[in-house]
């Protein structure tokens, strides 16, 4: 969806809080927006909770039960994402990132959402002047493996503003990196532990 939203969405996202609204940031304007609940919790009852609610009340509790099984993997992967960003930011405002004038971490698609990437550290956004670095986020319950990095080296150049050599590779992973990953065409990578360390108060 185009930024140029209609009163109701606008006061949905500025007065209410009830839609968050993301911007592709690169170092060129960008389009669509997109436009998200706001509220985890008000995301998972409509990916899930609503729909196995209903099978709860047709005396189907397994049916519920497998419905939100299967698609929880799913919500919690895109829930997760601006949380991650947001444990970035606050990593680099305190130093702990290799690039610590990264002032704002978003995402990078295009109109066909392909590639999608996951994260863009950059100086400011939705335009920015310099992209820091991007990264995959991968919440699953396997770990990041080569077929993962090569996707992402393969998107990493389509974002306006990445420059081979300079633009750090970031890899944040729950279930952590497969032995075999080539880390040397990565910059940063980052687990569970390190999400949750950004926001504990320095010492």
């Amino acid at each position: 969806m185009d930024l140029h939203p209609s009163p109701l969405l606008r006061r949905m996202v500025e007065e209410k809080r009830v839609l968050a609204v993301d911007e592709p940031v690169s170092i060129r304007p960008g389009k669509p927006a997109l436009y998200r609940v706001a509220d985890t919790n008000l995301r998972l009852y409509l990916a899930a909770l609503r729909s196995a609610q209903e099978q709860a009340r047709r005396g189907r509790p397994e049916a519920a039960f497998r419905l939100v099984e299967r698609r929880w993997p799913t919500w919690r992967g895109r829930a997760v994402e601006p949380l991650v960003r947001e444990s970035l930011e606050l990593a680099a405002a305190s130093g702990a990132l290799p690039w610590p004038d990264t002032a704002v971490v978003g995402g990078w698609w295009n109109r066909q959402f392909n590639p999608e990437v996951d994260l863009v550290g950059a100086d400011r956004a939705p335009v920015a002047q310099y992209l820091h670095f991007v990264g995959s986020i991968k919440w699953l319950d396997t770990p990041f493996d080569d077929h993962d990095l090569a996707e992402l080296l393969r998107s990493a150049p389509q974002v306006p503003g990445f420059a081979p050599g300079s633009t750090g590779i970031v890899v944040v992973s729950l279930s952590g990196i497969a032995p075999d990953l080539d880390q040397g065409k990565t910059d940063l990578i980052w687990g569970a532990g390190d999400v949750l360390s950004a926001w504990q108060p320095a010492n």
